[in-house]
């Protein structure tokens, strides 16, 4: 026992001895031996630059008011300034303040492209500093430059081909700033009325890419459902704009102007309202959106337009969500009649296509559909060759033998307006656009009888499972590219669009007489010199379809729902001049 009781107190003593000699001993020895104003100096200090440092960035999250969106598009000219032609990438850096982003790689050294947009901030610093660089061991920078924002326009997209410094090489920028926090008067500014003499059918220039010029002013919206603190951007081809945030209210009100330099009047304008909060942040999801022809649009007129969906089907959630606009449109008719030949912008930022195996089984049965309507015209054919309607047959043979008899070529033109003259007398003013496709039952789109499906088992097994995207991308692009056109067409006679009708229109007429007056031997043959000839004349001209190029520009059935207004019922409020009016699908 006694020998139990001097070993416990031995141990206890050894474990006091241990903890006297732990860091936590050995800082108390110090403080005691030491004054503790040092310890508590540095304590102060670290609390001093945590407060600093908290001040300045809420100065900073305070101190702008203005949102910069840069979108880094192409560069050109790269490719001699490389060592030997190698390089592992190419990537930009972009710095605005005390805000700096790095690009992605890009593995093309003749003609790289990015295509991202950054959003950036202005503070106090005007200056944004582009630089271009080699991404390789060691990193080698090709050229710089810094771009004062302050001579440029807020509320304006500015397209920019950068110079880096003394080097040939060239960075393709678009740059918009738009005054987000910024206290805006309610009056508009913009003088549109400068522009009637500009757009003149008088005055007429050479630059086919100014062919006119769209006012907008953003005055609110109503029907939201809740009370967000709602803003909206607004976009022409690759200018996009964005309003400050209003209130929470029922009622938005923005009171904002902006001008859209246009460059084809085919193209739409894109509205899309959004909700300020972190969930939208991360989802970036739309509380409502319309697109507006420009072709539609009244001047001078105060509209409410209904908000749509996420497909642009349906009305958004909300009591009948709508947005007040009034918009002005200026355009050279010739100028833009010209354009229609020429090449769509193309736009900046892309969105890849997506796997769809439900769209790629609908697009399958309307190939089936195509190809039994086509079976029953063959057999069509086949009964009037074979005489099975002897009538008939002979009706059709003497009018056939009258029509080669008397037609000239120039009839040819001619006889292509009667689509034109026929809708335009019977089908003026119906309202309903023609649909194409029929669509398909829900039970057609059932996933599992089309796994069960024997012949669907057959290419499944025939085709590589990784290789299924892109097969199905690539059929869904032929599929759709024929079912566009064949709607575009019909959509063109059908004056859905009245202006690129009425160019046709005039374009049948001049080759009609063209073809009347001219030999059309003469006429083919200075058709071949000028395509085996223009190489030479113009070697630096870009290949391009200018009958495409103008079906491009017609909308077809898809384009035509994402353009049909929705109704918008009598608002309860004193507000009837700003009555919804329903309107045609046509332009």
């Amino acid at each position: 026992m006694d020998t139990a009781s001097e070993t416990a107190v031995t141990f206890r003593n050894n474990s006091n001895s241990i903890k006297r000699w732990r860091p936590s001993s050995l800082m108390n020895i110090v403080i005691k031996n030491n004054k503790p104003e040092s310890v508590l100096q540095s304590i102060d200090v670290d609390k001093e630059m945590n407060e600093k440092k908290i001040s300045r960035s809420k100065s900073l999250n305070s101190g702008w008011t203005t949102a910069v969106a840069v979108v880094l598009i192409e560069a050109k000219n790269v490719s001699h300034l490389l060592q030997d032609d190698m390089t592992k990438g190419l990537f930009c850096k972009l710095r605005l303040g005390i805000e700096s982003y790095k690009s992605k790689s890009s593995s093309n050294s003749i003609h790289p492209e990015w295509r991202e947009r950054f959003k950036m901030h202005l503070y106090h610093d005007n200056i944004l500093h582009v630089s271009l660089w080699d991404r390789g061991n060691p990193k080698i920078s090709i050229g710089s430059c810094a771009v004062d924002l302050a001579k440029y326009q807020k509320e304006r997209t500015h397209d920019l081909w950068l110079e880096l410094g003394e080097s040939p090489a060239k960075v393709h920028l678009s740059i918009t700033m738009c005054a987000v926090r910024a206290v805006v008067s309610d009056e508009c500014i913009c003088n549109f009325n400068k522009y009637n003499e500009t757009y003149s059918i008088s005055n007429l220039d050479t630059n086919l890419n100014d062919v006119g010029v769209l006012h907008v002013k953003v005055i609110g919206a109503r029907g939201l459902g809740s009370k967000p603190r709602a803003y909206c951007t607004l976009q022409v081809d690759n200018q996009k704009v964005q309003t400050h945030r209003a209130g929470t209210t029922s009622e938005i009100v923005w009171n904002r102007c902006y001008l859209f330099n246009i460059s084809d009047v085919s193209s739409t304008l894109d509205l899309k309202v959004y909700e300020s909060s972190i969930a939208n942040t991360l989802l970036n999801e739309s509380i409502g959106k319309v697109s507006i022809p420009l072709l539609r649009v009244a001047n001078n007129e105060k509209r409410w337009y209904a908000l749509k969906d996420r497909n642009k089907r349906n009305s958004a959630r909300g009591d009948h969500p709508r947005v007040l606009l009034q918009m002005s449109l200026k355009y050279h008719p010739v100028k833009a009649s010209l354009k229609l030949f020429q090449a769509k912008e193309e736009q900046h930022v892309k969105k890849g296509m997506k796997f769809d195996i439900g769209l790629l089984y609908s697009n399958v049965v309307f190939v089936s559909h195509v190809f039994q309507a086509l079976q029953q015209i063959n057999e069509f054919y086949k009964r009037l060759f074979e005489w099975d309607d002897r009538e008939f047959s002979l009706f059709v043979l003497i009018g056939w033998i009258i029509f080669c008899y008397f037609i000239q070529i120039w009839m040819i033109p001619l006889s292509l307006l009667m689509p034109f003259l026929w809708h335009w007398i019977w089908n003026r003013h119906q309202d309903n656009v023609l649909v194409a496709r029929e669509s398909f039952n829900e039970d057609d789109l059932d996933m599992n009888n089309n796994i069960k499906d024997e012949s669907d088992k057959g290419l499944m097994s025939r085709v590589k499972i990784n290789e299924i995207p892109q097969v199905t991308i690539t059929v869904t692009k032929g599929i759709e590219m024929i079912a566009s056109y064949a709607e575009r067409a019909q959509n063109l006679v059908s004056f859905k669009v009245p202006f690129i009708s009425y160019v046709a229109i005039c374009l049948l007429l001049g080759a009609t007489f063209g073809l009347y007056l001219i030999p059309y031997r003469y006429i083919m043959m200075a058709f071949g010199v000028m395509k085996f000839t223009r190489k030479y004349l113009y070697p630096n001209r870009v290949l391009n379809n200018d009958l495409l190029y103008f079906f491009s520009r017609i909308p077809d059935d898809a384009i035509l729902k994402d353009w049909k207004e929705l109704h918008i019922p009598k608002p309860q409020e004193d507000n009837s001049r700003y009555q919804a009016r329903s309107v045609s699908t046509s332009i």
